[in-house]
């Protein structure tokens, strides 16, 4: 039986040039750098989840804003900790193998981090 193929829609077609946008590239964490970064984002969906639970309580609007703050910080430490590997490890590489475009991509990266 063959199976239809699913046709993409504006959405997937974003998600995929967003999400993996250098195909070929990977990340060199260590085991361990990966299970705390996944421990703090399991943390920072249940922050989220919680926030969507205050304003289904109706909590008071100064009490939300504060879990957001709370929340929007974890998100930061996590992009904190990423550059940096980013830079000790895949820029580094990057600039010993001759590649000077790693600089230009870490300074929109670095700008990206910025706008917030």
């Amino acid at each position: 039986m063959e199976v239809p193929e699913i046709e993409k829609t504006a959405k997937d077609t974003e998600c995929e040039s967003h999400c993996n946008p250098t195909p070929g590239r990977k990340s060199h964490h260590s085991e361990s750098t990966k299970k705390n970064l996944v421990t703090r984002l399991n943390r920072i969906e249940g922050q989220i989840r919680g926030i969507k639970g205050l304003i289904e309580k109706d909590t008071y609007c100064d009490d939300v804003i504060t879990q957001i703050s709370a929340t929007q910080a974890a998100l930061n430490s996590v992009a904190k900790l990423l550059l940096e590997g980013h830079m000790k490890t895949c820029i580094v590489e990057r600039i010993e193998e001759g590649d000077r475009e790693a600089i230009d991509e870490l300074l929109v990266t670095i700008q990206k981090l910025m706008k917030k």
